[in-house]
């Protein structure tokens, strides 16, 4: 039996419990956070115990920080004052690297600590310990700054696909594929309200794509201002980038270029198709959207067909679907549940499934 030690039962944190638990049911999860939090985790059976203070962890073998990264620098230089055990394992689950990884190396330099950076590429509009969910984490990307077998034979229950990186090229790329999107989909919302004040049918026209690439403006505000805080040179290299793009496309429009723009449109899905998307650091939802009569009870009876499948989500399109093909959307986590929610609407139904 290993004694775990999670810093911060949020989403991230309780989720990694889960997990771990479901490999290792042996293992002791001690989670730490506000008295609120850890009674709540602990009555829902996410860990075993928790602990009062950071003080009482030479026992600890294996410490995983789950904290906003502002918090997690703190808690770094908390820990390196501590007794800690012998070959204790330290990680982390920051969405960003280096910052963390200078920090530990400055900190733990002389002491038998082995400090892991890591980053679970997963995570979900939703927050905080009771949106905790053992698949959270299932076939996402698992950075980690080096191999461990030990830490990843820790985390083998959260089903995730573990990749090495280094720290300055992690932050490289995750600037580009996770930051810089949250500045867009928040950017992208606000411009969209200032425009409602002249034109207020905005609100009620927006249709299925501003949905989607606006979603995670609702991601916690505290832990994404200390991401961009943590790796401001990627992210403002991506928005000067950005811009130039935009200029650019702004140009072939004014010109009334058809080609040039239809060009820019065939590149941009020729290019979406070819990526890993599922696989990434942004959220994925596997959306099935099905064309249901309105009829009392009918969404009901899709709902029966489908109850021994994990539903993420459930929403009724009525007012508009302008790129949306059918009223009733339902979401689910994974493309095997999609799949199999399709083929037995489409055999005990006439509806249309898309």
């Amino acid at each position: 039996m290993k004694k775990i030690l999670i810093i911060g039962l949020g989403l991230i944190g309780g989720s990694i419990a889960l997990g771990i638990k479901r490999n290792h049911p042996e293992h002791q999860i001690i989670g730490h956070d506000k008295k609120e939090v850890q009674k709540l985790a602990k009555s829902l059976g996410i860990i075993d115990e928790t602990i009062p203070r950071l003080e009482q962890i030479q026992e600890i073998d294996v410490i995983i920080l789950a904290a906003p990264i502002n918090v997690t620098l703190e808690i770094l230089g908390q820990l390196s004052q501590l007794e800690l055990k012998k070959d204790v394992i330290i990680t982390d689950t920051g969405s960003t690297k280096s910052q963390v990884m200078e920090k530990a190396i400055k900190v733990f330099h002389d002491k038998n600590v082995k400090f892991i950076g890591g980053h679970p590429m997963a995570g979900s509009h939703k927050s905080g310990i009771l949106a905790s969910d053992v698949n959270l984490f299932e076939n996402a990307y698992y950075v980690l700054t080096e191999e461990n077998s030990e830490l990843q034979g820790i985390l083998s229950g959260l089903h995730a696909k573990f990749i090495i990186l280094n720290p300055e090229e992690h932050d490289k790329i995750t600037g580009q594929v996770s930051h810089f999107p949250h500045i867009l989909a928040s950017s992208l919302v606000q411009q969209s309200d200032d425009y409602s004040k002249e034109h207020p049918l905005v609100k009620n026209l927006a249709a299925g794509g501003f949905r989607d690439m606006t979603r995670i403006a609702e991601a916690d505000s505290t832990m994404w201002t200390a991401v961009l805080l943590s790796n401001p040179e990627p992210i403002l290299n991506r928005i000067k980038d950005f811009k130039a793009q935009l200029d650019e496309i702004s140009e072939k429009i004014s010109l009334k270029d058809e080609k040039a723009i239809k060009s820019f449109f065939d590149t941009g899905k020729k290019i979406r198709q070819g990526m890993e998307i599922h696989k990434g650091a942004i959220p994925n939802f596997y959306d099935l959207f099905i064309s249901v009569p309105d009829e009392k009870g009918v969404i009901l009876r899709v709902l029966a067909l489908l109850q021994d499948i994990s539903i993420t989500n459930i929403k009724i399109n009525e007012e508009n679907r302008e790129d949306i093909h059918g009223q009733l959307q339902i979401s689910f986590k994974t493309e095997k549940d999609l799949v199999r929610a399709r083929e037995i609407i489409e055999f005990a139904t006439d509806f249309k499934v898309a």
